[in-house]
């Protein structure tokens, strides 16, 4: 049954190259995302010819309800959104899109991304910064 989830946006220091980083959590309590950072460098890793630092991105570490789901998204080809998951399986982090994939309360924060991208991005003027400085609060 559907129920709110806390959700939260990480300090934009949390990652180097500057994707945005959120928490969900099934419980209510903080989430730590010490867990998920170097699974997140890894991912990115895998995708190496992105170049993370000039491309739009967020990512979302989400405490489930039975799992660890992280969640990496990026825009690219002027207007899609390309998305990573990895989940937490006893054999350590597995990433398999046929098995996988981001939930519901994730698609919070990528309806508040697809806006940002819309405002900030693709207009007239891209403002990767004005990007990067907009995340989701919840009221």
């Amino acid at each position: 049954m559907f129920s709110e989830r806390r959700i939260e946006a990480l300090p934009a220091h949390v990652d180097a190259d500057g994707v945005k980083i959120y928490t969900i959590s099934a419980t209510g309590e903080p989430v730590d995302p010490l867990p998920y950072l170097a699974r997140l460098q890894s991912m990115k890793a895998a995708r190496a010819a992105h170049p993370w630092r000039d491309t739009p991105a967020f990512a979302i570490c989400h405490d489930g309800a039975s799992a660890r789901y992280l969640t990496l998204g990026w825009w690219g080809n002027d207007n899609e959104m390309f998305v990573a998951v990895a989940v937490t399986q006893p054999e350590g982090w597995v990433e398999d899109l046929s098995r996988y994939s981001f939930c519901l309360w994730d698609m919070e924060v990528m309806w508040h991304e697809r806006n940002a991208f819309v405002k900030h991005m693709y207009g007239m003027h891209a403002d990767l910064a004005a990007y990067r400085a907009d995340r989701l609060v919840q009221a």
